[in-house]
């Protein structure tokens, strides 16, 4: 049997995307279905008529808050841009990523992607993989939180995991293979427990479960949670970064690891296009991205949601990913198709 990395010994080794190890190892690149170097190549194309922004997973959810601050923010630096936000929700986020895969050639769609587009064909059989479409760029990355009731009898994770060992706890993700669902893989391995998951649609519903009581525990992103534990409805026990918070709501939250749980895994926020547009069609959506992430709307949206500023287009984009599956393929390992 070939030699493979445990998760433990894939995160020691400074694999996955690890909060501060903004730079990946940019090595050789494959064929991406679709457009060809972003940065490259005429920039004469414009739209026409209305566009799409598909979002994966439902409404509320770090997705859809994705989606809809790229559509308005492009809209904002491009001038009789008009890009229509368009839920296609599934709890793999499968069924927008096949949507997006039926558009083929097409620049008027666009696609909110994070860690699923490449997680999802690693674990599930799908009638696509990431280098089906055209990665146009990444504009974030984003690290989870472990949440529960603020009535819950827990205030640590230390707590959490010392009531795994005694019996059933259900914990609630979104997406079977997203961020969520690696970060509690990660902890189980870690701390030598087992974890019962429930996955969700979005983020929005994973929060009404938790305030139902239908769940004990839940991975949220900032983005999806800040108003509750700002309400003082929820708490956040753990980060699962490298490092804290340096302000705001989350300070004072620790990271698993001064819990005693080496644990840290985030995910891209970013774009596809269909595959097959055309280099200057790639350009020009690349182009309006990066004009996005030079003015104050990008700013708010990346302190309002704790996110890390990281942003990659082109050809740099697409090193990263095929790198990033590489690593995906080490932490999750032979679960699907």
């Amino acid at each position: 049997m070939g030699k493979s990395l445990s998760r433990r010994d894939f995160l020691r080794a400074g694999g996955g995307m690890v909060v501060g190890a903004y730079a990946l190892g940019l090595v050789g690149c494959g064929q991406t279905g679709g457009g060809g170097g972003g940065g490259e190549g005429g920039s004469g194309w414009e739209p026409t008529g209305n566009v799409v922004m598909i979002v994966p997973f439902d409404a509320g959810g770090g997705s859809d808050i994705l989606g809809r601050a790229m559509a308005s923010g492009m809209e904002q630096v491009r001038e009789g841009v008009n890009i229509n936000v368009e839920n296609r929700p599934s709890t793999t986020g499968a069924v927008g990523y096949s949507y997006l895969l039926e558009q083929q050639g097409d620049p008027s769609f666009l696609l909110a992607s994070e860690t699923t587009a490449v997680a999802l064909p690693i674990t599930t059989e799908t009638p696509w993989t990431w280098e089906d479409f055209t990665p146009i760029g990444q504009i974030a990355e984003d690290a989870t939180l472990l949440i529960v009731p603020q009535d819950s009898e827990w205030g640590s994770l230390q707590d959490v995991i010392d009531a795994a060992k005694q019996g059933r706890l259900t914990v609630g993700v979104v997406g079977a293979t997203g961020l969520d669902t690696i970060v509690f893989g990660l902890l189980e391995e870690e701390a030598g427990v087992e974890l019962e998951r429930v996955v969700f649609e979005s983020g929005g519903e994973l929060v009404g479960a938790l305030l139902g009581g239908d769940i004990d525990m839940a991975s949220l992103n900032p983005s999806e949670v800040i108003g509750q534990l700002e309400a003082g409805k929820l708490k956040a026990l753990a980060v699962f970064a490298e490092k804290r918070y340096e302000g705001g709501e989350l300070a004072d939250v620790p990271t698993a690891k001064e819990e005693g749980f080496d644990v840290s895994f985030t995910q891209y926020r970013g774009l596809l296009g269909p595959g097959g547009i055309q280099p200057e069609e790639r350009k020009y959506w690349a182009d309006a991205l990066v004009a996005w992430t030079d003015t104050d709307n990008y700013d708010k949206y990346i302190e309002d949601n704790y996110l890390i500023s990281v942003v990659r287009t082109g050809q740099e984009f697409e090193n990263y990913l095929q790198d990033y599956e590489k690593q995906l393929q080490q932490v999750l390992g032979n679960q699907g198709g």
